[in-house]
């Protein structure tokens, strides 16, 4: 949520601001501003899209001389999107901009009121902001402010801070949020991440929690809460602005979805050596992945979704039992953890609030850690005990798609190393399976999109359904649940996923004349027992969309409306090209209703909030 983007150099600062702003669209925002310095800090912000506070800024032209400012888009939490609520907030001395939920913001309002202080928004932010006021009023010291502030707040927060006193200066720091900072030829930026600072450099620092960095046009500096100056690793990303633009498709999340072949693709190979699956990971070795004798996959989301899948391979080539937990439920259900459990969390970001408080929970407990992550370097990734990193590359759009992919790659190559060490599968049979993954995989996933006229006329179908249906069973009820998931995300259809065999126990009765569901059928051993589900929906004049595997449709007369026939591919395997069909479903029936794809309603890209 919420998006951070900071300048001070030698070139304007305003069209840096709303670039990076742009780029950052896609983590989901209802308002937007910036501050700048210019004869004193001079804040516009404006509820809606960024063209609204474009629109404010061209009456302001004397900005544009301005080489130093902050900037933020906002994805409400405290009170409701508007101009006054909206980011920077501050005084006249200093402007803030902050990612995250600041806790105990009515105890600092209550006492600020007391020190004369007053509001004008219903934000926690503003209280943040006045206590840093405070704070500097007394000692006129950014940095003794900053952290006699930052002792005083709980919760989560990613701030970008000026202070009007230092034209040329931005301050920054992080606690449970995302944040990174880099240096250029012209000047130094903050962003929430990478892609905003991308088109000036590919190079950043990701300062440790509780570190404060320091901006200025010629340097950039570290400093602990102590005043002692400290060093910080600095990272490389090997992708590009272009990677992270929409490359000729209308949307990115069509482009993230025809990006899915290669990102399997270098998924697999990447894990794998002589045939085999490998990870390289000094505390999972074989001996220690034979002692787990249980399994939590702990997420949130479509990564959740993932971890279903992973559950149902796990289980099925392991006999290993796997239990699929919800992230922000995890830690309050006060979960029974065993030390020769494993925790998997999985996270696209790396910095899903609800997932990192898992983690935590988990470590305090004794349980050893494994992240599944997209982003190096992401904080759920350097708390882990072990990582591994999904290749996806750059995901723009809010509706993730090759992420959830290239998880359930990682997830069955676990499941396949798990398979191997604990006896359960031969090495021949893990290879064979291997190298389907690495290149049936793929190509099964690239036909599938060779064929999108077909399902862009399904979608056309079922466009104007005010509600949808998704049946399966077996690993096809999980694939349900991720397709129900995208469709309601992106289209605003209410849908909902069922194990075909729950229908007679309820949900039928919401099936009348018309109501599409979308019927998966990939599970050779539960078929007929499909096959009924569909025939209960279609008595009761169901519009069925069928999606099932070649063999499956040759062998069952299958009642359906609209038929979608999957590639030839290991009945294992089937999951991958199953679930591109499913969000090319999603994305186009959102296109053809003219929706904004990208950028849902409500929705952001990173949760950094529980």
């Amino acid at each position: 949520m919420c998006g951070i983007i900071g300048y001070t150099g030698t070139r304007s600062v305003l069209p840096i601001l709303l670039e990076g702003l742009s780029t950052l669209e896609y983590r989901g925002y209802d308002s937007a501003g910036v501050a700048v310095h210019q004869n004193g800090l001079q804040t516009v912000k404006s509820k809606g899209r960024l063209a609204l506070l474009e629109e404010k800024l061209q009456a302001r032209a004397h900005l544009e001389a301005a080489t130093c400012g902050i900037g933020h888009t906002r994805w409400a939490t405290h009170g409701e999107p508007s101009d006054q609520n909206s980011h920077p907030h501050g005084t006249d001395r200093l402007a803030l901009v902050h990612n995250g939920i600041i806790e105990n913001y009515l105890e600092i309002a209550a006492f600020l009121v007391e020190q004369g202080y007053t509001f004008s928004s219903q934000t926690d932010t503003e209280s943040a902001a006045k206590l840093l006021d405070y704070h500097y009023a007394k000692s006129g010291d950014p940095q003794e402010a900053i952290f006699k502030t930052l002792a005083m707040l709980r919760g989560s927060y990613a701030l970008g801070i000026c202070f009007a006193d230092y034209p040329e200066r931005i301050y920054a720091v992080r606690k449970d949020n995302p944040l990174i900072v880099a240096k250029t030829p012209t000047g130094a930026l903050i962003a929430s991440d990478v892609p905003a600072v991308l088109a000036h450099t590919n190079t950043y620092w990701r300062p440790e929690e509780g570190v404060l960095a320091v901006l200025e046009k010629d340097a950039v500096r570290f400093f602990k809460s102590s005043g002692e100056e400290v060093s910080q690793k600095q990272e490389c990303v090997d992708w590009n602005v272009a990677q992270a633009q929409k490359g000729g498709f209308p949307h990115f999340m069509l482009k993230e979805i025809h990006e899915e072949p290669t990102a399997i693709s270098q998924t697999a190979s990447a894990y794998m050596k002589d045939g085999l699956p490998h990870f390289n990971l000094e505390l999972l070795d074989t001996d220690r992945l034979k002692e787990f004798r249980a399994i939590h996959i702990v997420a949130c989301g479509t990564a959740m979704h993932a971890g279903l899948i992973g559950k149902s391979v796990i289980e099925q080539l392991c006999r290993v039992p796997v239990s699929v937990e919800i992230a922000s439920e995890f830690r309050y259900r006060d979960p029974i953890l065993h030390e020769q459990d494993l925790v998997i969390l999985l996270s696209q970001s790396g910095e899903t609030a609800d997932t990192l408080a898992a983690l935590r929970h988990a470590k305090a407990n004794g349980v050893h850690t494994l992240a599944i992550v997209n982003v190096i370097g992401s904080t759920v990734a350097r708390e882990a005990d072990s990582v591994l990193y999904t290749l996806a590359g750059p995901e723009i759009a809010v509706a993730s798609t090759k992420a959830y992919s290239v998880q359930c790659t990682l997830l069955y190559l676990l499941a396949l190393r798990l398979g191997l060490v604990n006896g359960k599968l031969s090495a021949q049979t893990v290879r064979e399976i291997c190298e389907k993954l690495r290149v049936q995989v793929p190509a099964a996933v690239e036909e599938v999109l060779k064929s999108c006229d077909k399902v862009r006329a399904a979608a056309e179908k079922v466009v104007d359904a005010e509600h949808m249906f998704y049946i399966g069973r077996g690993v096809d009820c999980a694939l349900c649940t991720e397709a129900s998931l995208k469709l309601k995300e992106i289209s605003y259809i209410h849908s909902e996923a069922y194990a075909a065999g729950e229908l007679k126990h309820g949900t039928i009765s919401l099936v009348v004349d018309g109501t599409p569901v979308v019927a998966l059928s990939t599970v050779s051993s539960v078929a007929e027992k499909m096959l009924s589900g569909i025939r209960e929906v279609a008595s009761r004049g169901a519009k069925i969309l069928c999606v099932t595997t070649k063999q499956i449709s040759e062998q069952y007369d299958l009642p359906a409306d609209i038929h979608l026939v999957l590639p030839e591919i290991d009945e294992l395997l089937a999951p991958f090209p199953a679930i591109c069909v499913m969000q090319l479903l999603a994305y186009y029936v959102s296109a053809l209703k003219g929706l904004d794809v990208d950028k849902p309603r409500n929705l952001a890209k990173s949760v950094t909030v529980e």
